[in-house]
Parts: structure tokens; sequence; C-alpha cells
């Protein structure tokens, strides 16, 4: 009994890493006062560009690398839509996972199918990894799992502690009175974006090279919709994404234990988004000033307005 319930915490955090990472680049997107709907296509590049590249070269991490650049690159769409032409941003958004969906299967047709043989080890902390119960769930992970630990804290600080964090959020509060002290609305808004376009980039990475290690059209299975989700969940909130993240990875894992029990696969498989909905279900009856939603979400700016 306590292997299995050992094994499922530590699937949990395996499935929760991707949610983590594209819920902390949403956050900071979000943040800013842009909503980027497009997160599951992005995944899908990233993680179809980080799958090609690790193919040809060999090397895992130029393949992160590629996939994030690729998730920036495209996410450039987004930012100069609803920034510089100012058009709706969830009709951007929408298009951008549409975008990012159809080119991932168009680029990766030709390797579907294909297994990828190499191997990110997982890393085995030093005496941390020794520690009963907790050594095997949290200290003997692959090296993503730290990676989007780590970014999420960082983010958080980021957020919280510094100056150009403040002005993140301030850009999402009121971009007047930011433009007012001098600081650029666009420029800031873009780069969180494009930032945020990394992360989400960097959760499609995972799926392709280190949690399933190969590549299948549709992969990101709605993942991309879930972080969207998670951002409102975890009050826009780095710190509380961790834990949330990772309660949405178990669930994933659950619907697997279950299986042996009789449950329509079906069902089981929609347990992820029955959730999602539930969550979302409870938070709209919470005051809405307690949310912590940006006042501007959403909201384009037009430079030098009175």
């Amino acid at each position: 009994m306590e292997d299995i319930i050992i094994s499922t915490l530590q699937r949990a955090m395996v499935a929760g890493t991707p949610l983590l990472l594209a819920t902390t680049g949403e956050i900071i997107c979000e943040r800013s006062g842009i909503l980027n709907l497009g997160v599951e296509g992005v995944m899908a590049i990233g993680a179809v560009i980080a799958f090609i590249v690790t193919m040809i070269t060999g090397h895992p991490w130029l393949g992160v690398v590629a996939a994030m650049a690729a998730g920036m690159a495209i996410s450039v769409i987004h930012a100069f839509a609803s920034i510089t032409l100012k058009a709706n941003q969830v009709v951007s958004g929408l298009a951008l996972t549409m975008l990012g969906l159809g080119l991932s299967g168009l680029i990766g047709k030709p390797y579907v199918g294909k297994p990828l043989l190499i191997k990110m080890e997982d890393l085995n902390l030093p005496w941390l990894s020794d520690i009963p119960w907790l050594g095997k769930i949290l200290f003997s992970q692959g090296p993503f799992f730290y990676l989007a630990i780590a970014l999420a804290l960082a983010s958080w600080f980021f957020l919280e502690k510094t100056r150009l964090g403040i002005q993140v959020r301030s850009t999402g509060e009121n971009p007047k009175a930011t433009e007012t002290q001098g600081i650029n609305v666009t420029m800031v808004r873009y780069l969180s974006v494009i930032i945020g376009g990394g992360f989400s980039a960097l959760a499609g990475a995972h799926l392709s090279i280190s949690y399933s290690k190969s590549w299948i059209e549709g992969m990101t299975a709605g993942r991309g919709w879930i972080a969207i989700a998670l951002t409102i969940f975890a009050l826009w909130n780095p710190g509380r994404a961790i834990w949330a993240a990772f309660l949405f990875g178990g669930i994933f894992v659950v619907q697997y234990l279950l299986q042996p029990l009789g449950i329509s696969p079906n069902f089981l498989a929609m347990l992820p988004y029955i959730a999602t909905l539930f969550i979302l279900l409870l938070i709209s009856f919470k005051d809405p000033k307690k949310l912590n939603a940006p006042a501007m979400l959403g909201e384009p700016y037009n430079r030098g307005e009175r």
C-alpha cells in the first residue's frame, strides 16, 4: 500500500509539472493586463519543436531552448494583435491556439510514432532523496520538475518583490497611471506576453521529450485550457499555482488508478475537465474584489489617452 501511495504522488508531481509551467507563464502575461487564450497552441508548438530538435541533434536541452524560442516567436503574433492593433484578445488568443495546433500537426506529421531514444535522467538530490516518503516523491524527479518549481518561485519573487515586477502588475491594474511614471506600457506588455509564451512552450517540451518521449498530434490534450483555469484558481499568484498544478496532476493520475474498478474510461478521461469546471463554478461565487484579478485584464490601452 505504501508503495502505491508513493508511486501515485510521484506521478502526480510529473503530471502537474507542465501545468505549473504553463500556469506560471499565463500569470505573468495576465498580470500585465493581456489575456492569452493561446496557451494550448503554444504548448503544441513547443512540444513538436523540442521533439524534432532533440531527435535531430541528440541534445534534449538544445530542444528545450529551440522550443522556448519558437513559443516566444509565435506569441509575438498575439502580442502584436492585442497590443499594437488592439484587437479583441479573446479572438486573437483562440486564433493563436488554432494556429499552433494546426502548425504543430503539419510540422510533426513525419515524426508521429517515432520513439525518442534520448532519455533525460532523473536527478536524485544527495541526502534529500534518502528521506522516507518525501525523498522518492519530491527529490527523485526529472529536471523539468525542479525547473518548474524554481521558475514559479522566481516568478512570485519577481512580481511581488522587484521594481520591474511591480511595473508589470501596475500595467495590468492602471496603465494610465503607469504611463505617467515614464514606464513604456506597450513594452512591458509585449515582454510579458513573450515570456509567458516561452513558459508555455517549455511546458510542451516537457510533454514530448520527458513525459511521453514521443510526438503525437494533440498530445497537449487540453492542458493549456486547464492552465488558464488554474491561473484563476491560483488567484494570479505563482506561489499558489504550485500546489494547484500538482493537485490537478493528481487528478490526471487518479483516472488511471480507477480503471481496474470497472469505471468507464471515457468518464475517467473527463475527470480533469470536470474538476476544472467545478473549480470555476466555486470561484464564480467568490467576491470579485477578493479574486485579485488585474483590473484591466483583457482591455486594450491607447497610449496617451486621458
